[in-house]
């Protein structure tokens, strides 16, 4: 009866999707966002190189790509709240170190740290989580996870630009621990407790045909231009972002102003995912995959060339954010599109891997292809060039290969 009990009492499905979107725009704009917004300041105030300070931030996206397939196999076998607890709580202890770091290498140790935080809070968990707990709804459930941490950047990057404004880079990075480890860490621990579904608790044999099923897709040529794909789309995409305030002010824009260029591309996220639910049914894999990873590759050479009024580059973030959010939610879908739900922990960490590692040399590559370069608008360049490449190969990825079937995996 008790155990009967505490079920009944568990928080439902609508309670743990409320929970995960707070979670994740919080996550989001206090582990990430802040970052693209504070650079400029933190170079300034330390003399640090801006290719050092961004290759300190690349080296915890590093760390969480890494951290990654680990993680997804956990979630996997035992469910998203332990992992989830333990990275908010691993997030607040980075910020405090980054905010009084004394050295660049105690900058740089804060940062490796934040990426362990990163992969236990930041979009893969969550989807995981979601994929075992909403079955047949998860798409609507996806889409509006990132609906609401779309808005991270419009919500948290004029924030930090105001606080850093009034406080320093030091302090605004204190308070975002305050405010990660109010927000997240009893969101995490205690709304997280439901049973995890019956086929994520293998039996002794399920592991090892788990493993083989597995096995096969990655070594099928259709996961490895998936892989292809989405690692140079999103090494162009996520420079861009990140390049976005020092490119405004390339341009002369100020750091408020472009800081609020940069955050409302959030808003374009949003409007792309609201738009991305309603098509998703009526559209194929593969014109959605042209039209999605189109507008990312078109958006950026448009951001390469047009040089103002404000009004304009704010519609134009807005457009790119169009195309980013909706690519989130391809690569939250891309196993299930494909493959079907079975293994998505794992199948996802291994897609993630490479990707990830591709948005945490962006800050680093940004940098440095601007610095080559000579400026961000000539790096902009080089970033569209990238991501129509990757498109192609996205492309291809759709329409070559069929499924897996379970049951060739079976004994």
């Amino acid at each position: 009866m008790a155990e009967t009990t505490a079920v009944r009492v568990r928080p439902g499905l609508g309670v743990v999707l409320a929970a995960l979107c707070v979670t994740e725009i919080v996550s989001w704009g206090l582990l990430y966002y802040t970052f693209p917004v504070l650079a400029p300041a933190i170079t300034a105030d330390t003399g640090w190189s801006s290719v050092a300070v961004s290759a300190a931030f690349s080296a915890a996206l590093v760390v969480s790509a890494l951290a990654g397939v680990p993680v997804g196999r956990i979630i996997d076998r035992h469910g998203p709240r332990l992992i989830m607890t333990v990275g908010s709580v691993l997030g607040v202890i980075p910020l405090v170190v980054v905010a009084n770091a004394p050295s660049l290498l105690a900058f740089v140790a804060g940062w490796v740290l934040a990426g362990a935080a990163m992969a236990g809070v930041l979009y893969p968990p969550a989807f995981a989580a979601i994929t075992g707990w909403f079955t047949t709804r998860r798409l609507g459930a996806l889409a509006t996870l990132t609906l609401i941490a779309g808005l991270a950047s419009t919500v948290f990057a004029p924030l930090t630009a105001t606080a850093s404004n009034s406080l320093g880079w030091r302090e605004t990075y204190l308070w975002a621990a305050v405010v990660l480890a109010v927000l997240t860490i009893p969101a995490h621990g205690v709304v997280l407790r439901r049973p995890w579904p019956a086929r994520h608790h293998p039996s002794a044999a399920e592991p090892v045909a788990a493993r083989a099923y597995a096995a096969t897709v990655v070594q099928s040529g259709r996961f490895w231009l998936l892989t292809s794909g989405l690692t140079i789309v999103s090494l162009a995409m996520y420079a861009g972002l990140l390049a976005m305030v020092p490119l405004m002010l390339e341009r002369g824009v100020a750091t408020q102003t472009a800081a609020w260029v940069l955050g409302l591309g959030g808003l374009g996220q949003v409007a792309g995912r609201l738009v991305y639910t309603a098509l998703a049914h009526r559209a194929s894999l593969v014109l959605r995959t042209t039209v999605v990873f189109g507008l990312v590759t078109i958006s950026t050479a448009v951001l390469a060339v047009v040089q103002g009024p404000v009004a304009l580059l704010i519609g134009v973030s807005m457009f790119a954010g169009v195309g980013r959010g909706i690519a989130t939610l391809l690569q939250a879908t891309a196993i299930t599109d494909r493959w079907g739900p079975r293994a998505y922990g794992h199948l996802s960490g291994l897609l993630g891997l490479p990707v990830l590692l591709a948005a945490a040399a962006a800050p680093w590559a940004g940098a440095v292809f601007a610095e080559a370069a000579g400026s961000y608008q000539a790096a902009f360049l080089i970033f569209a060039g990238l991501a129509g490449a990757g498109t192609v190969l996205l492309i291809i990825s759709t329409r070559t290969g069929r499924p897996v079937p379970v049951t060739a995996l079976r004994g």
